[in-house]
Formats: C-alpha cells, sequence, structure tokens
C-alpha cells in the first residue's frame, strides 16, 4: 500500500516537472490590479479567444448542469449514500461508546492504537473538507496559486518526522498543555495553551461547518442554516460519545474512501485528457472561458490587451498570492504550522511506544502528499472541464467544483453515472468532515475540560468519571461554538481559514514547543510571552490583511472596467451584447460597494500579505526567547535534564491500555 502511493507521489511529481518543461512560464503584465478571493464574480458567457496562443484554440466542453447556480443529484441516490455513511459511522461510535471508560481512553484511546492505523487516522484529520472542496476550488479560480496551497501540506509532516513526534508522544500525555507545563507553572501555562488550543480548533472548524453545510444544501436541498445546525449536532455527538477511540476509526474510514474518490476522480481527468498532462495544461491554456474568467474576473481588463495571453496566465503565480512574499509566507505557515496543531498532536498520545509515532507519520506523509497532489488534477481539470465561470456561479468561493465535476465525469447530471458519483463524492466529503470534525473537537474539549477543568480548576484531583463526563459537556459547548462560527461564514472559501489556522499554529504554538522540549534556559514567562504575543499578532495581522473582504476594492475594481467600456462607448464603437452584460454588472457593483469599508472600518489593508506567518512566525520565536531570557527560572532550567530524558526514552510515559 505504502509503495503503491509513493508510486503515485512520484509520478505526479513528474507530471508537473514535464509541464513546466513544456510551458514555459511568461512573465505577467504590470500593473496588476490587486483583488482579492471575494472579488471573483460570475462572468457573461465566453466568446472567442481574447489572446493569441501556441495553439488552436479549444471549445470548452459543454456542461451537462441544467442550471448555472445549482447542483441537482439525485435524491434518493444521495440520500441512500448519505445513510450508509451515518450507518457505518454510528456503529463505530456505539462499539467505542463500550469500550471508553476513563479519561485516557476518551483522549487518548488508552495509548493502544498501532502506527499503521495511527497513520491513517492522521492522513483522515490532516485531509480536510478544505483541502478535498476549498483547495481545488480554489486552483480551478486562481490557477497555479492554488497549487501553492495544495502541495504545501505535503512537506509539512517532515518537521512532525524529523523533529517532534517521538519527543512530543513521550514527554506528553493528553494535550499541548501537558508538555509546556512539565517545567514550568503549570497553571498560567495551562491557561494560555487551552486558549491557543482552542482559536485555533475554532478557525479549522468554522471550514469544516461551512463545508458541512453547503454539502447537506447539495445532498438535501434544504437551507444552509439548518444544514449546519443539524450536522454540527450530529458531528458532535460522535465526539461525546465515542471520544478518540470512535474518533481514530472514523477516520480511518474516511481517509480510505477520500483516498479512493480522489484517486478515481484524478483518473478520470487524465482520461479525459489521453493521459497525458501536457495535453491537460495546454488545453487549460488554449481554453476561451479561462482566458476570459482571467481577462475579466481577475486582472479586471475590460479590453483586451493585444498579444496578452491570458490563458498562459492562468499558469502563472499572482493571481491570488499577488505578493511573492505570500507564498514564502504560506509556505513558513504551512511548514511550522501541521507540528503546532493540537488534533494532529493528540495522536502521539495514541499509540503504545516512540516507534509506533514515527511510523505513523511515515505512513501519514505518503498518504498526504499523494492525496495533494491529485488535487491539483482535479482543481485543473474543473477549471477546463466545467469553467470558472461555472463553478463560481455556483459557489463565489469555488467550493463545489469537484462536486460538479464528479458529476460530470460520471456522465452529467441526470445520467445514471453521473447521479451515483456524485452522490459518492457527497459522501466522502461528508465522512471527510465528520473525522476532522470529531479530532478537532475532541483536542478543543481536552483543553478546556484537561487543561483548565482538571489541573486548574481542580488542582489534578477530579476522579475518571468526573474528567469524562466534563469532556462530553466541553464537547459539546465548543460543538455550538462551531455551529454559530459556521453560519457567519458561509460565503468565504473554507481554505482560508484553515491557513489561519496554520499560522496561529507556527507563530503561537510551534516556537514554544520546540523551545520547551530543546532548549535548557525556557521558562514559563517563555511560554506565556510566545503563546501571548504569537496568536495575539497572527490575528491582528489577518485582521487588516487582505484576506477580509474590502467592497471599496471591489468597487475600485468595477470601476476600471466601467471607464475601460465607456470610454470605448465615447470613441464610437458600439458594445456587443457580451459587453453591456459586463457593464451592466460593474455598475451594479460599484453602486453596492463604493464608500464601503471592511469589518474593521478599512477601505483598504493596512498589511499586504494574506498569511502573516512570514511576520508572525518569527515574532512569535523572539517573543519567546526574549520572555525566558528576561524572567530566568531556575526550576525550569533544573528540570530541563529530566524531560529531555523522558523524550529520548519514554520513561514514566502511561503505558497502553489492554482494552
Amino acid at each position: 500500500m505504502i509503495g503503491r502511493f509513493f508510486f503515485v507521489s512520484l509520478f505526479m511529481a513528474l507530471f508537473c516537472s514535464s509541464v513546466l518543461a513544456a510551458e514555459p512560464v511568461k512573465p505577467a503584465a504590470s500593473g496588476t490590479p490587486n483583488t482579492t478571493v471575494q472579488a471573483a464574480t460570475v462572468a457573461a458567457p465566453a466568446a472567442q479567444p481574447v489572446a493569441a496562443t501556441a495553439a488552436k484554440p479549444i471549445e470548452a466542453p459543454k456542461v451537462a448542469v441544467p442550471a448555472l447556480n445549482k447542483v441537482r443529484p439525485n435524491r434518493g441516490i444521495t440520500i441512500g449514500m448519505f445513510g450508509v455513511i451515518i450507518a457505518i459511522t454510528l456503529g463505530v461510535v456505539v462499539w467505542a461508546a463500550k469500550k471508553t471508560t476513563t479519561a485516557s481512553d476518551f483522549y487518548a484511546a488508552g495509548g493502544g492504537v498501532t502506527g499503521l492505523q495511527n497513520g491513517w487516522a492522521i492522513a483522515g484529520d490532516y485531509m480536510s473538507a478544505a483541502s478535498f472542496l476549498g483547495m481545488s476550488g480554489l486552483i480551478s479560480l486562481y490557477g497555479i496559486d492554488g497549487f501553492m496551497y495544495a502541495v504545501g501540506p505535503a512537506f509539512s509532516f517532515i518537521a512532525i518526522l524529523l523533529v517532534i513526534a517521538e519527543p512530543c508522544r513521550n514527554a506528553g500525555k493528553f494535550t499541548l498543555g501537558d508538555i509546556l507545563s512539565f517545567r514550568t507553572s503549570a497553571k498560567p501555562v495551562r491557561a494560555v495553551a487551552a486558549v491557543s488550543t482552542v482559536t485555533v480548533s475554532l478557525f479549522y472548524l468554522i471550514a469544516q461547518m461551512v463545508g458541512a453545510g453547503k454539502l447537506m444544501q447539495v445532498l438535501l436541498d434544504i437551507p444552509y442554516k439548518v444544514s449546519v445546525i443539524g450536522v454540527g449536532i450530529l458531528m458532535v455527538g460522535y465526539v461525546v460519545f465515542g471520544g478518540m477511540k470512535a474518533t481514530t476509526w472514523v477516520q480511518i474510514i474516511k481517509a480510505g474512501l477520500l483516498m479512493s474518490g480522489t484517486v478515481l476522480l484524478a483518473f478520470l481527468v487524465m482520461a479525459k485528457a489521453g493521459f497525458n498532462p501536457v495535453t491537460l495544461f495546454t488545453d487549460v491554456v488554449n481554453s476561451p472561458q479561462i482566458q476570459d474568467h482571467v481577462r475579466i474576473n481577475l486582472l479586471k481588463d475590460a479590453i483586451p490587451k493585444e498579444g496578452f495571453d491570458y490563458g498562459q496566465r492562468f499558469l502563472e503565480p499572482g493571481l491570488f498570492l499577488k505578493n511573492p512574499l505570500d507564498q514564502i509566507s504560506l509556505g513558513v505557515a504551512w511548514a511550522l504550522g501541521a507540528a503546532g496543531l493540537p488534533h494532529i498532536l493528540m495522536r502521539f498520545f495514541t499509540v503504545p511506544s516512540a516507534k509506533e509515532a514515527r511510523k505513523s507519520i511515515v505512513i501519514a506523509l505518503f498518504i498526504n502528499s499523494s492525496f495533494f497532489f491529485l488535487i491539483n488534477l482535479i482543481g485543473f481539470g474543473a477549471a477546463l472541464y466545467l469553467t470558472p465561470q461555472l463553478i463560481s456561479s455556483v459557489d463565489k468561493g469555488g467550493n463545489m467544483a469537484t462536486l460538479l465535476l464528479a458529476q460530470l465525469l460520471g456522465g452529467g447530471a441526470g445520467s445514471l453515472g453521473g447521479d451515483i458519483f456524485l452522490a459518492f463524492i457527497c459522501a466522502v466529503a461528508f465522512a471527510t468532515i465528520l473525522a476532522v470534525v470529531s479530532g478537532l473537537v475532541l483536542a478543543a474539549s481536552a483543553a478546556i475540560a484537561h487543561d483548565v477543568y482538571v489541573n486548574i480548576v481542580m488542582d489534578g484531583k477530579a476522579d475518571q468519571h468526573t474528567q469524562v463526563k466534563v469532556a462530553k459537556i466541553t464537547s459539546l459547548v465548543v460543538g455550538i461554538s462551531a455551529i454559530v462560527m459556521g453560519l457567519m461564514a458561509e460565503k468565504e472559501n473554507v481554505v482560508a481559514f484553515v491557513a489561519l489556522a496554520f499560522a496561529v499554529a507556527a507563530s503561537g504554538n510551534f516556537p514554544v514547543l520546540i523551545l520547551s522540549l530543546f532548549w535548557r534556559n525556557f521558562n514559563t514567562a517563555g511560554v506565556l510571552s510566545g503563546l501571548l504575543v504569537g496568536t495575539i499578532t497572527t490575528l491582528g495581522l489577518v485582521m487588516v490583511s487582505p484576506v477580509m473582504t474590502y467592497p471599496q476594492q471591489i468597487a475600485n475594481g468595477a470601476k476600471k472596467i466601467i471607464t475601460a467600456l465607456e470610454t470605448k462607448q465615447a470613441g464610437g464603437s458600439v458594445l456587443n451584447e457580451k459587453e453591456l452584460k459586463v457593464l451592466e454588472k460593474a455598475q451594479a457593483d460599484f453602486k453596492k460597494n463604493d464608500g464601503g469599508t471592511s469589518m474593521m472600518g478599512l477601505k483598504a489593508p493596512l498589511f499586504p500579505l494574506k498569511n502573516p506567518g512570514l511576520v508572525s512566525a518569527p515574532i512569535g520565536f523572539i517573543a519567546a526567547i526574549l520572555g525566558a531570557l528576561l524572567f530566568r527560572e531556575k526550576r525550569a532550567e533544573d528540570m530541563f535534564d529530566e524531560i529531555e530524558v523522558r523524550q529520548i526514552t519514554g520513561i514514566g510515559i502511561t503505558k497502553a491500555s489492554d482494552h
């Protein structure tokens, strides 16, 4: 199995290399206007190509979808698939509930999960709805910039594998707070670690809840709000009754289903291109619809620039991550953030030995690498065979691209094959949300119940029954909070929230985790300053960054289109039907957004990067180091030898339970 996944990863790497070699990148036009993800709008029907290309432009395939603003699955088949997923996972919960009697069972499955099982479970935890739906949608709307989001996570596990997997497993018990408080003042450190854990988990949870609402809206044709509330109640139930044992097996089942669906979708995309990646990307470049999307929606060029290749521009960076530093910043957040994600750290405590912890990370690395490479094929295939115009008309954030592509490649709307394939992919995506949310809710509830209630409020004296009871109550509270935030984020592309979670983890959790494990002089002040400064800095920069919605910028982009078309009219030219529709929409956008401000009252971002990792991560490290140096703590320094021995040998760690 591992060998096959490695082969797929290597094969995809060769695919990407051959495409880059065959299609040299051309310089981007200067003066490209600054747009944001919210600026993606529905374009008018595509006309003939507007720029010269290397080959004869292809005709975009006809899309077998009855309406441009709705996905129409077969209700009976879809509900049937949905029922199968529910039945299987409920069976897992019933089985796990009988075996969950202690706090160790609830938080860490008694430490009895094998490396192979844990590797698949970590992959299931990591391959989220944002990955499956959001990343493919981002690629279908923004091209190669979405690719940056998709390949980044594949490399983040190297930091975990090489640096922290074994030490964390040997030094901790259930949570990040357990590791950080070992040689520091436990109560303040646990309190701040719990706040950071909940912050990261909620950002990640928002992405899953948005995906859940969209999927249930498609599956059962019910309002988004009702979908989020209903799905949220169901998913929280899995954690409350099954704990880590149920979560682990739900994640394993989900990872197997997700890889099967992803491989099949990517296979069908490549089959349509004759299994030639160069053909696929050449067709992408030559697609009139993609050219129009880049020109009108992304670059805001109402009138084509002579000789400018808008199709090739789709395969060049800068349509979404316009600042090159944004790409570096995103890479920093991915590489360091995964090592600080609470729900990933918790999985190290479920295996019986450090050897099994390392084995689980290797397995997860190969599975994740394969998945994220294949997502790129799905995203570009969606852009080519569906068109960005159709994708954004169904969902402005692009989150439905994978589902629409499954329906099309299965035979189209109304066909038996299309209905079955769409229902299967919907069920897979729903299983994905079930698994990831379970892990996130468990991590957040563990931080509140274990770190705050048991070790701060009760000073570590709560009995097993009380600990499990409090953990279940906090799981319910966290779930309700996620539902509320999911309702508020209906229109956003879910991948942005995952990126923010990674940035917080990279800037707050990762610096203090590394320093706590490997620096003798690290202490309480270092942990507190690193967590607080890193987290607050990240959130502050995000609130004034381009990732927020700026109505005035949308108005400015619309004004550019209006000016160009009105100038053409003033010169005596008559606008065709397509240009009149573009002008009408631009005028409406300008009227709606002119003078508007972001939720922070800004007309334009103060911080230029969409992801703050490049700035916030160093600030988190600096704050942690300065805090430790300014407020020395002899006890923390003296206990470093003990934690060093524990992380190397595993002496003193709780053994796996027998059940």
